[in-house]
């Protein structure tokens, strides 16, 4: 699988708290969150590593410029207006082939992301066209309840949870089938990730998901700060 990082959000809530760094270079556990991430994914085993930088942003791109990584690397800076349109162009930026694919802001045990990422390659070579990366773990202020079926079929997305009280924690699969719909739903006018993957699943793709334990998204301060608290247990 190629790897893509998307990091084209302007870190406004974080800002709005008094973060002025950057949301990529964050430190989580003594490292910027962007970093960590690429070297997850290299270590992974990612035939490529692409990631989207948000225009405005030079300390982020100098700290990329600097790093070196195994796998063919691809760094874009991009001024898209919403998720959905960074998706498209990241998944138009990496070669063909099935994409494992993390917002810059989730933060995950390393054994975590290994069980993912190995979950998702055979979601995917197994027919899926796209995966869900889920955790029962509900740290945020707007919470992406994923519905799903016996089979662990995604069946419907909304802000209301269900039975099974699952969330969507920012790490995706993406097959050939799902990157071609991406483009057709920003065609469409579908400007979030949510409300593309919310069209996919009603348009009859399959899509599956994987489920880890716990996942914490950065959007805000409080956040960053359970972030470290975790990761400094877990080397405890």
């Amino acid at each position: 699988m190629h790897g893509l990082i998307l990091a084209g959000g302007e870190g406004s809530r974080l800002a709005a708290e008094g973060v002025t760094t950057p949301k990529p270079l964050l430190e989580v556990a003594g490292r910027p969150l962007i970093v960590t991430l690429l070297r997850t994914f290299e270590r992974l085993g990612c035939e490529s590593l692409t990631v989207m930088i948000r225009t405005g942003f030079p300390a982020v791109v100098q700290a990329l410029e600097s790093s070196r990584f195994q796998p063919p690397f691809i760094l874009k800076t991009c001024s898209t207006p919403s998720s959905a349109h960074t998706l498209v162009e990241g998944l138009q930026t990496v070669p063909p082939g099935p994409v494992f694919c993390s917002m810059v802001d989730t933060v995950m045990r390393p054994r975590d992301w290994s069980a993912a990422y190995a979950a998702t390659g055979d979601s995917l070579a197994g027919g899926a066209d796209a995966v869900l990366v889920v955790t029962p773990f509900i740290h945020d202020e707007s919470p992406l309840y994923v519905t799903r079926d016996r089979e662990g079929l995604a069946r419907s997305l909304g802000s209301a949870p269900g039975s099974d009280a699952r969330v969507s924690g920012g790490v995706y699969g993406f097959g050939p089938a799902a990157r071609d719909a991406a483009r057709d739903a920003l065609a469409d006018g579908v400007q979030r990730m949510r409300g593309f993957l919310q069209r996919l699943i009603a348009d009859g793709a399959r899509v599956a998901t994987v489920e880890v334990p716990q996942i914490i998204d950065l959007d805000r301060r409080s956040d960053w700060e359970l972030a470290n608290t975790w990761m400094a247990s877990l080397d405890g």
